[in-house]
């Protein structure tokens, strides 16, 4: 789909619209995930646990990631091209976190699985240095593969090139043959080591739940993660088919290209960040608790302050 060459845009009026939703619904997950990781930083409990550690990484992963897009589609309907420059940034740290979001869930799934299967290792495994230093390496893996469409771009485009405007796409800016060949290479090679990974932990703990007579609770519930992360996984994976659902979906309707692109950016971007806050902000009962609290305290602070100004009127 050239969207270099056809310009189609939306009314006013449809475009506020659109816009209306995407900022209202982006600003609800973004309120989400920043209560969450609020209560993460108030409770020592969470601060010193790996698993949460390594889950509230992936919550600011997906807030950073759902700025970026909200950004761009905002950007797409104000000036329709930007700076390529800025444009280079935006796609980079959208890709940087995609990718960080499969990683994760692959040392998530490992987490659990040390958790289940090597207990009494659990606490010399799994320290709080070692899960930064993870964290390090996670984002040292998802940044190295894909710094190099930059530099590759530096060097076959000239200078010119980068104070030129142009819808904000990556193959607009990483126009390389090599580059698109490279992407397709390394998104297999992540997938299916996330996904290898994801089933071994998964099989592994099924075994473990089997031979023990006890912490199958545990088990089970450490399986059920897993199973949740392989949704998330394929939601993941729906950003690299959305472009060809597009065009199957552009034949079948010609003539709802905005409408169909503008559903694909909720489902494809919006939707899949409520799920972190679903598997461990509601599901984990440790920090539902934390949570309810924290709302709680909230609304108490809130009804305080309202009720406050009345009492001194009074007096």
């Amino acid at each position: 789909m050239n969207v270099t060459t056809t310009v189609i845009r939306d009314s006013l009026s449809v475009a506020i619209t659109k816009n209306v939703i995407t900022v209202v619904l982006s600003l609800v997950v973004i309120f989400i995930n920043s209560t969450l990781v609020h209560t993460f930083r108030k409770h020592q409990i969470f601060c010193k646990d790996p698993r949460y550690i390594l889950f509230i990484h992936m919550v600011i992963n997906d807030g950073v990631q759902l700025t970026v897009a909200i950004t761009l589609f905002i950007l797409s309907y104000i000036f329709y091209k930007i700076n390529v420059s800025f444009c280079c940034f935006f796609v980079l740290v959208a890709v940087f976190t995609t990718r960080n979001t499969l990683v994760n869930l692959a040392s998530m799934a490992i987490e659990r699985y040390i958790a289940i299967c090597e207990p009494l290792r659990y606490s010399q495994i799994c320290t709080v240095r070692r899960t930064y230093m993870v964290i390090g390496l996670i984002w040292f893996i998802c940044v190295a593969p894909d710094i190099t469409d930059l530099f590759v771009t530096l060097a076959t485009e000239p200078l010119s090139f980068f104070h030129e405007s142009v819808f904000c796409l990556r193959q607009n800016v990483f126009k390389n043959p090599i580059l698109a060949e490279k992407r397709k290479a390394f998104d297999i090679i992540y997938f299916s080591f996330v996904f290898l990974i994801l089933v071994f932990t998964y099989l592994r703990i099924v075994f473990a739940a089997r031979a023990l007579s006890t912490e199958k609770t545990s088990a089970k519930k450490a399986r059920n993660t897993i199973l949740l992360h392989g949704f998330q996984l394929a939601m993941c994976m729906l950003s690299y088919v959305s472009p060809s659902v597009e065009i199957i979906l552009h034949v079948i309707f010609p003539g709802q290209i905005l409408e169909i692109r503008f559903a694909n950016y909720l489902i494809v971007y919006i939707l899949p960040r409520f799920l972190s806050p679903i598997i461990y902000g509601v599901r984990d009962q440790k920090f539902r608790k934390h949570l309810r609290m924290y709302l709680l305290c909230c609304r108490c602070n809130y009804t305080v302050k309202k009720v406050n100004p009345v009492d001194r009127d009074g007096m």
